[in-house]
């Protein structure tokens, strides 16, 4: 059984690895030649983030292997694979939870994580991408990594949600978090300005927290930080 668990995280942390190169290596691309030279010199920015993130596949990977397991052999969690377990309105509400749920969990412990002492030892890495590239998205600390990593693993024990349903979930935290992070905006101006992105996370929203750090702190709603008060607005792309 040990070996079992084992071999099911070595394969969802490659998984996750490759579901990363694939991401953020496909953002690149188009960036290259959406917004040609606007990774010139970061050559060894990149590399870092590379590194840094293929460590941080490894840990988000080694919790949902398990959870993998536990749900195949032991039915441990609450995803279910039978549509009709639960009523068809259920699949985009529970997504929608999800989301909210992750949200919530990143807001604050990655405004936690800008505190001083916890920001030297925790979130450092990250905000040594100046400016960040779409290799960035899982630059992270391995204290960092492990904060998120145990999110939606922990979810699916509580939320019921279908198979197809929560690879929507992954599929929205990866593509969001690599365009987040890739230096432009590939998002029209009217939903970025307009009434939709008030309260969606695009690039120009997370380029102001990479330019101030203490504000912008969401991952794909602004509700916490327009009600914390730490909603500064879209920001600008260039150096920064």
């Amino acid at each position: 059984m040990i070996a079992a668990i084992l071999l099911s995280a070595l394969a969802m942390s490659a998984i996750v690895a490759v579901r990363y190169l694939l991401a953020s290596g496909g953002f690149a691309w188009a960036t290259k030649l959406r917004q040609p030279g606007l990774y010139a010199g970061q050559r060894g920015q990149i590399g870092r983030e590379i590194g840094w993130s293929l460590a941080s596949a490894g840990i988000y990977g080694a919790p949902a292997g398990i959870v993998a397991w536990g749900w195949r052999q032991r039915g441990w969690t609450r995803i279910y694979d039978d549509v009709h377990a639960f009523p068809l309105w259920w699949l985009p509400v529970s997504v929608l939870l999800y989301l909210l749920a992750h949200d919530t969990w990143f807001y604050w412990t990655h405004r936690a994580m800008h505190a001083p002492r916890a920001f030297k030892a925790m979130h450092a890495v990250h905000h040594a991408s100046r400016p960040p590239t779409a290799w960035a998205a899982m630059s992270f600390h391995p204290s960092e990594a492990l904060s998120g990593a145990i999110v939606i693993p922990a979810l699916v024990f509580l939320v019921p949600i279908h198979v197809g349903a929560l690879g929507v979930v992954l599929s929205i935290m990866t593509v969001m978090g690599v365009t987040n992070h890739m230096g432009w905006e590939m998002f029209p101006k009217r939903l970025v300005e307009g009434p939709a992105g008030r309260w969606l996370i695009t690039a120009s929203h997370h380029q102001r927290h990479h330019e101030q750090y203490r504000c912008n702190y969401g991952l794909y709603f602004r509700h916490w930080d327009r009600l914390c008060g730490t909603d500064k607005g879209l920001g600008r792309f260039g150096k920064v």
